[in-house]
């Protein structure tokens, strides 16, 4: 299935389209692209927030991008993989049977599922600016992305 119907499909149950995900083989390198995917999206997603920040405060905008750059595709994946780890530990200790690879995926699937959401954030962050309407928005995308970890989480660890 292409990408945008995965993403479509998770909206209406992220269990499904992880099981789905996990029938086509252990892919380190399928996960490791939609990690990468969503962090690059999440950087896109910061760019309008950073040039209103760097106008209004007289930042070098340059700056800016290189710091939120290197923090979303080099320092945020390692984190996502520690993450990942402790989450799988905590699975085993509950008599979870899903291994580290689907708990690698469900979080990064998550992540990258929910980036339309991160795109909107980031839009409102940059043309509204702080206030209720970017609370909304990233509680909401906070809201999707926990449902679609969890749900994942849990197909991924209820596998026989």
């Amino acid at each position: 299935m292409a990408l945008t119907h995965n993403i479509a499909a998770t909206y209406r149950g992220p269990g499904q389209v992880i099981r789905r995900l996990l029938d086509l083989g252990q892919r380190e390198d399928r996960a490791l692209a939609y990690l990468m995917g969503a962090c690059a999206l999440i950087f896109v997603a910061q760019l309008p927030r950073l040039s209103r920040e760097a106008h209004l405060t007289g930042q070098d905008l340059n700056m800016l991008m290189g710091a939120t750059l290197m923090a979303w595709l080099f320092i945020a994946p390692l984190l996502f993989y520690a993450i990942a780890f402790l989450v799988r530990g905590i699975g085993r200790v509950l008599g979870g049977q899903g291994d580290a690879y689907g708990a690698r995926l469900a979080l990064f699937w998550a992540l990258f599922a929910s980036t339309p959401l991160i795109l909107l954030h980031g839009l409102v962050a940059g043309f509204i600016g702080p206030g209720l309407e970017m609370q909304i928005v990233g509680l909401v995308w906070c809201c999707v992305f926990l449902w679609f970890w969890i749900g994942g989480t849990i197909a991924q660890e209820r596998r026989p």
